[in-house]
């Protein structure tokens, strides 16, 4: 049944976004929704390279300076953030304002720090959910790299 949490991220979702061991946690999948200029619903998907919990009422991003998702997030604020974690997904309502871009190498990086509204738990009695979307790094030790240069950026913030 799904029930409302407040305005705090999960303590499974914080620790997944704590910036730590990120080798441990490839693979987990964030999908980031936001509204285009139409209204239509568009799509992000982030890992744990591009998003943290720097506090339990609060996320950052990092994502693609020119993206639809940074001009969507420019332009209205609103945000969710769905993180599948079994047995439980979690629909994270967020407000996003946009910090100073940070680099990671030579890459530029909108940074936004977003303010959790409110937190659906979705879990029902019929069925678990046994996993989410998933993948595997075809450059460990390059894609790792960068993902520990941006989650310090994004602590740092």
């Amino acid at each position: 049944m799904p029930r409302l949490l407040g305005g705090r991220v999960p303590e499974p979702l914080a620790r997944l976004l704590d910036g730590e061991a990120l080798e441990e946690k490839v693979g987990h999948t964030f999908l980031l929704l936001t509204a285009d200029g139409s209204g239509w619903p568009h799509v992000a998907m982030l890992s744990v390279g591009e998003v943290v919990c720097p506090a339990p009422d609060r996320l950052r991003l990092a994502l693609w300076p020119r993206s639809h998702t940074t001009g969507n997030l420019e332009r209205s604020n609103a945000a969710v953030l769905m993180a599948v974690l079994p047995p439980a997904t979690y629909y994270l309502r967020l407000r996003c304002r946009r910090l100073p871009d940070m680099s990671v190498g030579d890459t530029p990086r909108a940074m936004f720090e977003a303010a959790l509204e409110e937190t659906l738990e979705d879990v029902v009695a019929y069925a678990e959910v046994t996993s989410g979307i998933g993948f595997r790094l075809t450059d460990p030790e390059r894609t790792l790299a960068a993902w520990r240069e941006a989650v310090a950026a994004l602590l740092s913030g």
